[in-house]
C-alpha cells in the first residue's frame, strides 16, 4: 500500500477523473466522457484549480483517493485550500483506509505551507473524526469546516 501523486502518473490520473464525474458530474455517455476526461486531464496538469491529488494504491490498482483545490466554486473564495474528492472503491471500504488519505492530505497541506484548510460536506459526523471544526451552514444545505494542520 502506498501513497503516489497521481498528477504524475497518467493512467491512475484518468481513473480519478471518471471517478470524480461519475461520483460527483453530470451523467455523460461514453464520448462525452471521453473528450471530457482528455480536457480535464489538461486543465489538471496546467495548474487549474487542483493543486494536489494523492492516490492510495495497492498491487497496481488504485484504492482511493482524495484532493487539495485551490477554491470550491464560488463558496467563500477568500478561504484556501480546500479538502475535496475523499474518495474510497467501495470493495475497500470499511478499512481505514480514508483516515490513511486524510492524514496523507494534511501531510501534503502541511509541506506545501497551509496551516489550515477547509470543507464543505452535507455528512454528518464523519470529518469531525479527522478534527474538522465547524464553522457555519452555508446556503446550499452543506456545513463548512476547517482542519487545523499540526
Amino acid at each position: 500500500m502506498e501513497i503516489i501523486n497521481i498528477k504524475n502518473k497518467p493512467n491512475y490520473l484518468r481513473e480519478y477523473i471518471k471517478f470524480c464525474t461519475l461520483e460527483w458530474g453530470s451523467p455523460k455517455n461514453e464520448i462525452e466522457m471521453q473528450k471530457y476526461i482528455i480536457d480535464k486531464e489538461r486543465r489538471i496538469l496546467n495548474d487549474d484549480k487542483v493543486i494536489s491529488v494523492l492516490g492510495l494504491v495497492e498491487n497496481n490498482e488504485l484504492v482511493g483517493f482524495i484532493s487539495l483545490f485551490k477554491y470550491e466554486d464560488d463558496i467563500e473564495s477568500e478561504l484556501t485550500p480546500w479538502y475535496a474528492t475523499i474518495y474510497v472503491k467501495e470493495k475497500f471500504r470499511g478499512k481505514g483506509y480514508s483516515k490513511i488519505l486524510n492524514n496523507a492530505i494534511l501531510k501534503e497541506a502541511k509541506r506545501l505551507g497551509f496551516d489550515k484548510i477547509y470543507l464543505k460536506t452535507e455528512l454528518i459526523n464523519y470529518y469531525e473524526k479527522f478534527g474538522a471544526k465547524y464553522i457555519k451552514d452555508l446556503e446550499n444545505g452543506e456545513k463548512l469546516y476547517y482542519i487545523d494542520i499540526k
